[in-house]
Formats: structure tokens, C-alpha cells, sequence
């Protein structure tokens, strides 16, 4: 492999980090993944922090040892960013306000800039330079995982809200005795119903019959079991209202969806496609389409916000 210039993207997820080498042309030329360590609230995520800086360290040697020259780091991570600050507050790492970007300059302690920014907004970055998002200047990446969030593209740019925009799921659709109290703290949000991890919860909660995930209840489903078949038509329900009102507030041409649910293709997609079609009036009706890059999406979008500082400050 030739030497080139490249970039350091790391992917922090709640079980796993996507790592990768990248390339100004968006080759990746190393890719690997790493776990992350089980988050202790007794140190403050103290754990997960020193495996993210080991691995932007390690990462940023192997390029050096193979000839690259290193020009900027991308790091994603779940919850929410003080873009000021460069804190992150999320509750799956334990992380409270934790300096997360000084730590990474510190550990690099090289003159490399590095971006810091959430996981999703990144995904949907990905997909609007790359992906099925590409060529629109008004759209949304909805990935339906564990959680719910959203990275929203208004008039050709990505909303970052100083790091608290697109937080789609903890809006609240649900409401009187069926409203469950999410992780947020708030009755009734949108992930309480429509994620992943809420269909499987809902489905046991119901039936009493513990499943192996969402993809579990999805089985279920295609065999006919009337009690996934309750589960998923509440969840697309929740989902088409969401899908309404954003596509009234904001007016997106297409809408991608990704995150584990998209593996039930068109059982997912085209209920809502119709659900949505049946609400609207004189709203502009979106595409409503598969997210393409899949894992990758959040790791390549670190790599691209990294190559986007790294040209903006060899400009200035």
C-alpha cells in the first residue's frame, strides 16, 4: 500500500467501536472494530474513555508505521454534545459532562485536529455525501437501533443544533395509560415504543414470554403471532406520527432509514411509506427509502467531517 494521507475515524458504540484509516477520496484503508468495555458508573465511564483514546492513539500509530501521514481525527459517540465544550453527557457510557475532546487532544498531543460529534448526525452525513441521502438539500437519517435519534439535512446542511438537535425519539407520541417512562425521564417518547429494544421489551412485557431481540419479534411476525403483530403495529404507528410532523415541519424530499429494524425491508418500509401517504394534505410527501451504508455509516461520516476540518484549515 502506498503512503498517502489519511484520516483517523472512530465509531464509539455502546458495545463495539468501528475504526477505520480514510483515505481524501473516501477509501478506507484499514478497517477494524474493537469492543468497548462494559461502562462503570463507580469511575464515570472511566474505562470507556481510556479504550476510545487508546484506540485513536494506536490507530494514529499504525498509519504513521505504514507511511501515512495522519491530518486530522474523527471520533462519533452516542448522547449529547456540548459542541462549546466538547463534554458529552450519555447515559449508556456513564458519561457526565465528561471532557471527552480534551482528552483526545491530550492523548494525541500532536498539532492534528479532531472532530467531535454524535454518532447519528455523522451516520446521516454519510449518507447524504455517499449515500441515499445523496444529491438532496432537504432530508433525514432515522436509524432505528437501541435508541432513536435523528440527523436532519436543511438547505443543504447538517443540523447539529450545538449537539442537541435530532433528538426525534424523545419526543413524546404517546400518551395516557399506554405511556412508558423512557430512559430520559419523560412518559411517552418515541423509542419507548418504536426501537428495537422496545419491541422486544414490549413483546415480553405482554405475553410474558421473554425473545432474543427485535429480530425475535419479527420472526414471530411473519409466522403470525397476533401479540408481535400488536407490538409492531404500535410501533408503526408512533413511527408514521413522528414521520408526519417532521416531514410538516421541516419538508424533507426523502427520509432513509437505517439502524437494525431496517432488516425487516419492506415489512418496515412500506407500511410506512402508505401511513404517511394517507396522513398528508398539502405537506410535500418525502421518499421514504433504506439507509445503504449500514454499520459503516458513522464511521465513514467521522472520516468525512475529519477530512472536511482538515481541507478547511489547510484554506485558511
Amino acid at each position: 500500500m502506498d503512503p498517502c494521507e489519511v484520516v483517523v475515524a472512530v465509531d464509539l458504540g455502546g458495545t463495539r467501536m468501528k475504526c477505520g484509516l480514510v483515505a481524501a477520496d473516501g477509501a478506507v484503508l484499514h478497517r477494524e472494530t474493537r469492543p468497548t468495555p462494559r461502562a462503570d458508573a463507580r469511575d464515570g465511564g472511566r474505562a470507556v474513555l481510556d479504550a476510545l483514546l487508546e484506540t485513536v492513539v494506536e490507530l494514529g500509530q499504525k498509519a504513521t508505521a505504514e507511511g501515512h501521514r495522519v491530518r486530522a481525527i474523527g471520533v462519533v459517540v452516542p448522547g449529547v454534545i456540548d459542541a462549546e465544550h466538547g463534554t458529552v453527557g450519555a447515559e449508556n457510557l456513564e458519561w457526565v459532562g465528561t471532557p471527552v475532546l480534551a482528552e483526545l487532544q491530550a492523548a494525541v498531543a500532536a498539532d492534528v485536529p479532531i472532530v467531535l460529534a454524535h454518532d447519528v448526525r455523522a451516520g446521516g452525513y454519510a449518507e447524504f455525501r455517499q449515500g441515499a441521502l445523496s444529491g438532496t438539500t432537504n432530508s433525514m437519517f432515522l436509524p432505528l437501533g437501541t435508541g432513536i435519534a435523528a440527523a436532519m439535512i436543511v438547505d443543504g446542511r447538517l443540523v447539529s443544533g450545538d449537539g442537541y438537535a435530532g433528538e426525534l425519539g424523545h419526543s413524546k407520541f404517546i400518551h395516557g395509560d399506554a405511556a412508558e417512562l423512557c430512559a430520559c425521564g419523560q412518559y411517552g417518547c418515541l423509542e419507548t415504543v418504536a426501537s428495537a429494544a422496545a419491541l422486544a421489551r414490549r413483546y415480553a412485557a405482554r405475553t410474558g414470554r421473554t425473545v432474543d431481540g427485535a429480530r425475535e419479534v419479527m420472526e414471530l411476525l411473519a409466522a403470525g403471532d397476533p401479540d408481535a403483530a400488536r407490538v409492531w403495529q404500535d410501533a408503526l404507528a408512533a413511527l408514521i406520527d413522528a414521520l408526519v410532523l417532521y416531514t410538516t415541519l421541516v419538508a424533507p424530499t426523502r427520509i432513509a432509514i437505517g439502524g437494525g429494524l431496517i432488516g425487516a425491508g419492506e415489512t418496515l418500509l412500506q407500511p410506512l411509506r402508505e401511513g404517511v401517504h394517507a396522513r398528508l394534505t398539502f405537506q410535500r410527501e418525502p421518499e421514504i427509502v433504506a439507509a445503504v451504508l449500514g454499520e459503516e455509516a458513522g464511521m465513514l461520516g467521522a472520516a468525512q467531517m475529519a477530512w472536511d476540518r482538515a481541507n478547511e484549515e489547510a484554506a485558511a
